[in-house]
């Protein structure tokens, strides 16, 4: 067992400390294993438990949602990396056999939820589940999830944004290389960067967005939850519109085609949109039950 001690100096503007970040976090029988891994792994741990729990809560089968959990996996880790290959198709079409090459990077989170929930869906389908309330679960999980494993960002040093003078602006040695490299590439989207200077660190603002959302959604979920769908609709307009802002700070996004447009910044905004309609029309049904039971409980006492 090795550990490594390669390092990498992270500061921050506003605070007098250097951090020493590693991006690898030790080698077994020559296999090394990244923290990024670590942390994904940890999130989506803490994921599961949290998901298990609130499934035995609303007394689902566990064994069935095991098969969700293993095939939902699989689906999105295929969903992810093909949403990332699809969008970076330039590059891959010439280099077929990185295509398969995950460790090396490339995963979108969009891609593995979209994937994910397919292969859960069928699952669903199979065993009479209600795919609704699952969606429900999936929801604050995926919150869980998701504010934990952007903090593997972090340790690569990755996911970050433009240029910014705040307290939290943040340096590196890997941040300056990554925007050095890449200048052309960004500065071509209309993009102003100095590599030099500190950036925003993007991972850091959708982690807490996450994470505060979880909170959110689960005081709904205990005191406010009238059906089932009503969480992850309020996942996705959570998500969205965060993801919608923070986005348009980020310096490594996917852009459709030649253009300027973010593939994760135009898809955020209409789910933000849908999920959005989906609510409303779901309240106001809700609302037109209720008033013709109530107007048919008062005939019945009037006779």
């Amino acid at each position: 067992m090795k550990f490594f001690t390669d390092y990498t100096s992270v500061e921050f503007t506003g605070i007098k400390h250097i951090f020493d970040v590693s991006e690898n976090f030790v080698e077994i029988g020559g296999i090394t294993i990244k923290w990024y891994g670590v942390i994904i792994a940890f999130g989506f741990l803490l994921a599961v438990l949290f998901g298990g729990r609130m499934a035995y809560k609303y007394k689902i089968n566990l064994n069935n949602m095991v098969d969700v959990l293993i095939f939902g996996t699989i689906g999105g880790i295929v969903g992810a990396r093909l949403y990332y290959v699809i969008f970076e198709w330039d590059y891959y079409k010439d280099h077929l056999s990185e295509i398969f090459q995950i460790w090396n990077g490339g995963l979108a989170i969009y891609g593995g939820i979209i994937g994910g929930l397919l292969m859960a869906y069928f699952v669903c389908k199979k065993h009479e589940m209600s795919f609704a309330q699952l969606l429900d679960l999936a929801g604050m999980s995926l919150l869980i999830g998701q504010g934990i494993g952007r903090w593997g960002n972090f340790a690569n040093q990755e996911a970050f944004g433009t240029n910014t003078s705040a307290p939290w602006g943040m340096l590196s040695e890997k941040t300056t290389a990554y925007l050095t490299e890449h200048y052309s590439e960004i500065t071509a989207k209309g993009i102003e960067i100095d590599p030099s200077l500190p950036v925003h660190p993007t991972f850091l603002y959708e982690s807490v967005w996450c994470l505060i959302g979880f909170i959110i959604i689960y005081t709904m979920c205990r005191k406010f939850y009238k059906f089932h769908g009503q969480l992850f609709l309020s996942y996705a307009i959570w998500y969205g519109i965060g993801r919608t802002i923070i986005e348009g700070f980020r310096t490594d996004s996917l852009y459709i085609a030649d253009t300027t447009i973010r593939v994760s910044q135009a898809l955020s905004l209409g789910i933000v949109l849908c999920c959005t309609l989906l609510m409303i029309a779901k309240i106001i049904d809700m609302k037109k039950k209720s008033s013709k039971t109530e107007v048919a409980i008062e005939d019945g006492s009037d006779n």
